[in-house]
């Protein structure tokens, strides 16, 4: 993903309802140009969605989780980690990566993202201890390369709020195994008891810092919300596209267009969505 700052999108209906990007990028005033999804481990290699959104003239980023939330039987992601680590899924990968090659179009594979945090299984709170997710990953990463899935990108995705106590250089997998480094970040504004109305430097700055001191690979915003209460979510817009723009080194931002926890989306008032189209057109100028 190199060239001008690419706006992306992950939103309800993922690749299953594109109408939904293409409602925000009119709204915006331009192409969405990377759509974002979420995939359980054990799926079938999305290859028909690929294909959709490359024919929708966007970069496909797969969001592959390593945990079991679309079936009945749920997984632990330390043991899931571990077996992928000791080869117990090698069938299973090769099968994703023989597909993924099949498209023959560039797919950005953003595995176990947000490492860092404890919501996850693949978390030290959750028994991943950094020896076993970087193992899993240089594991899953060379099965891929053996199979001649070249055209697969490898995000290695950090959470920008937590600051635990291993730092992220123990949980990198090397240049060798990443492509491109995905931060997330989002203003809960006063949604919570425990949160405040946080400025996107102060979001994303000591993460790109801390990032650039481990890599030179090229970042993207991979995940990225803003909730309404607490203040003016149309000037956070604007504050943040600015700062995104004036990094080198960040080429991509994914909006996380979702009423989820809160109401993250662009779309969430005509002020924050006026504000992303008026800040989109500024960083294109």
């Amino acid at each position: 993903m190199d060239g001008r700052l690419r706006f992306g999108l992950s939103t309800p209906s993922g690749v299953f309802g594109l109408d939904e990007v293409a409602a925000v990028g009119a709204a915006v005033g331009r192409p969405v140009d990377v759509v974002l999804w979420y995939e359980d481990f054990a799926a079938a290699a999305p290859t028909a969605a690929v294909a959709t959104v490359a024919a929708a003239g966007a970069a496909p980023v797969i969001t592959w989780e390593p945990w079991l939330w679309r079936t009945d039987v749920t997984g632990t992601g330390a043991a899931m980690m571990s077996g992928i680590a000791a080869g117990e899924y090698d069938g299973h990968l090769r099968a994703w990566a023989g597909a993924l090659s099949a498209t023959a179009t560039p797919v950005w594979l953003r595995f176990a993202h947000e490492f860092n945090g404890d919501w996850y299984p693949w978390s030290p709170v959750h028994g991943t201890t950094p020896q076993t997710y970087v193992a899993a990953w240089r594991h899953a990463h060379d099965l891929f390369a053996s199979a001649g899935a070249t055209s697969v990108r490898w995000v290695w995705s950090l959470d920008a709020a937590t600051h635990g106590d291993i730092p992220l250089a123990a949980w990198y997998p090397g240049d060798a195994y990443v492509d491109v480094i995905g931060i997330d970040g989002y203003n809960w504004g006063t949604t919570h008891p425990w949160s405040r109305w946080t400025p996107p430097v102060e979001i994303f700055e000591p993460a790109a810092t801390e990032v650039r001191a481990l890599t030179h690979r090229p970042m993207m915003i991979a995940e990225v919300g803003c909730a309404e209460a607490g203040g003016s979510k149309a000037d956070w817009i604007t504050d943040f596209v600015r700062w995104v723009a004036a990094q080198p080194d960040v080429d991509a931002v994914v909006w996380f267009e979702h009423d989820k926890e809160t109401d993250w989306r662009i779309a969430s008032s005509p002020a924050a969505t006026a504000a992303m189209a008026a800040a989109l057109r500024e960083a294109a100028a």
